[in-house]
């Protein structure tokens, strides 16, 4: 699925993994930014995207989205990719020291952002085949490292709430405390929110909201649940549902 979003004062673009996308690369914030539109048709959203821009006044991208599938680095030494690969053009066995060179480049593939650092070189130094047709280059599956950034994603965020947990267990929480407890510290925790937006607190909104994100990860564990399991059901619910922005909120389609 490709998604357009938009960041007010700022820019409207289009990712297919949102939080990689816009919170990860950008520094954005769920919240700051809003979905305008959303398809599997690359053609349908490369075109949407050119007409929202027009529409909202911001400058218009001078390629296609769906023509982003070519990049050079640097040295103009040039990555290619298809809807199924990208293509290398080193050997195998020079990747993990040439790529070295391209830490931070990012190209676009039907998949998602692609991006060089030091972990995702270990991985394609890994995975990387020989090209069949060429054996000066080398290739990776889309698909395949799509996942991998997938995976490595989650696996960070549980860890996060791994510790979390663990930091409440350390410290008696989980054998003291209840869900009574907690939902009434989720409240103060929400009363300060909004005090911080109120007083546009920068400091103390973004203080509020990783304290309501401590305070419903013991929720959901003092409950019987974990709070992943709960992001996800929610998720699930949300995913496919439709509706429209009404007065700064969204509104499922059924209340309209």
């Amino acid at each position: 699925m490709y998604y357009i979003y938009h960041i007010p004062g700022k820019k409207i673009g289009v990712a297919r993994n949102l939080k990689y996308r816009v919170t990860l690369m950008q520094g954005y914030q769920p919240g700051e930014y809003e979905v305008l539109d959303q398809s599997d048709s690359i053609d349908y959203i490369s075109n949407r995207e050119i007409e929202l821009q027009k529409a909202y006044g911001y400058a218009v991208d001078p390629v296609l989205y769906k023509d982003l599938f070519k990049s050079y680095n640097k040295n103009n030494a040039m990555i290619t990719f298809s809807s199924q690969t990208t293509t290398f053009p080193f050997e195998r066995k020079d990747l993990r020291e040439k790529l070295i060179a391209y830490i931070g480049h990012s190209w676009m593939t039907e998949d998602g952002l692609f991006t060089i650092d030091k972990e995702t070189i270990d991985w394609i130094a890994k995975n990387a085949q020989k090209s069949m047709f060429d054996k000066e280059k080398s290739y990776i599956y889309n698909k395949a490292f799509a996942e991998y950034l997938s995976e490595k994603d989650s696996v960070e965020t549980s860890e996060v709430f791994d510790n979390i947990r663990k930091w409440a267990k350390d410290r008696g929480l989980y054998d003291k405390g209840d869900v009574k407890t907690q939902y009434v510290k989720l409240m103060e925790e929400a009363g300060e929110l909004a005090q911080s937006i109120i007083k546009q607190d920068d400091v103390e909104f973004v203080d509020a909201i990783g304290d309501i994100v401590v305070v419903l990860t013991n929720l959901a564990h003092l409950g019987g649940y974990t709070i992943e399991e709960c992001i996800d059901a929610a998720y699930t619910q949300i995913s496919t549902r439709k509706g429209a922005m009404v007065n700064g909120s969204f509104v499922k389609q059924e209340s309209l």
